[in-house]
């Protein structure tokens, strides 16, 4: 399964009978998946269907769905509204000769608020729902294309995380190999400011320092970060390769890569073995920041 990116972008529209239509489609990053569909007045009876459908395909992301609706081609309708004429006609009789007034007009009567009423052609409910249906479908293909270009993205993106993995895989290499994490070369640099302290002064005890400095040396030892490390890298790639939605579990292995990294860095003696840590810390933010886009 392929992986896919929580970014993505998708419009069409479509006729229906008198219905014109359209959808605009757009998903960002979330910790999980929040649909936010916003629909016209009256169209209710397709945010059940675009719901389960965006639900069943999509895990991760926060997705915002704008559907617009407009009648089109439908003859209005003017009628006059007979109880409101007979009552604005009604006061203006009971006001004849009480106002010093010119007689009102046709066309003024006929502005009055409510006297004509412009209405459209009744909807047929077979037209409603064969517009409904028409809606429906237009989302779930972009829906589809929308996943299409998710896809390409996460495509685009593994390929960055797989290059942020080989080089993570290198520079623990060659904190394997660096001298100077080796055993031998910490009791030597440890025995050597042993030596320089006990030269300076009679007072110290040798044996103690002597204890102490194995004891740091046993600290020093970096085997079991860069162990974890090869773990870690070698879980990832296998997520890489599997796909599917894996942006969770490849983000929590980012902050064990990275706890590693910081370990490595701090437990180093050595200016060569520090250098890389640092190295290693800006590679693994690299892949987490990256990571933060999958699904």
């Amino acid at each position: 399964m392929a992986l896919s990116s929580m970014t993505g972008f998708a419009r069409g529209h479509g006729v229906t009978g008198s219905y014109a239509w359209s959808w605009e489609i757009k998903s960002v990053n979330a910790k999980g998946l929040d649909l936010r569909l916003r629909l016209p007045p009256g169209w209710d009876a397709v945010e059940g269907p675009a719901r389960k459908n965006a639900t069943e395909k999509l895990s991760r992301g926060t997705v915002y769905a704008n559907l617009t609706v407009e009648r089109k081609g439908v003859q209005p309708t003017v009628k006059v509204n007979e109880p409101v004429l007979n009552a604005v006609l009604a006061t203006l009789k009971s006001l004849d000769g009480r106002v010093d007034a010119t007689k009102p007009s046709m066309d003024g009567i006929l502005a009055l608020k409510g006297v004509i009423e412009i209405t459209e052609e009744d909807e047929r409910e077979e037209d409603r729902a064969a517009a409904e249906k028409a809606i429906a479908a237009g989302f779930d293909k972009l829906l589809a294309d929308l996943i299409t270009m998710r896809r390409d993205e996460g495509a685009t993106l593994g390929r960055l995380l797989s290059a942020r993995l080989d080089e993570i895989a290198v520079l623990t290499a060659r904190a394997e190999a660096n001298p100077g994490r080796k055993a031998e070369a910490v009791k030597a640099r440890l025995a050597e400011q042993v030596a320089t302290l006990l030269s300076a002064s009679a007072r110290f005890d040798s044996d103690r320092l002597h204890q102490e400095a194995i004891l740091i040396a046993a600290k020093a030892d970096i085997r079991e970060e860069l162990d974890r490390l090869v773990s870690h890298v070698e879980q990832a790639r296998k997520m890489l390769s599997d796909g599917g939605p894996a942006g969770r579990r490849l983000d929590f292995l980012s902050q064990e890569l990275n706890r590693e990294s910081n370990t490595l860095t701090a437990k180093s003696n050595d200016v060569e073995l520090t250098n890389i840590g640092l190295s290693l810390k800006s590679t693994v933010e690299q892949f987490r920041e990256q990571v933060q886009n999958l699904e």
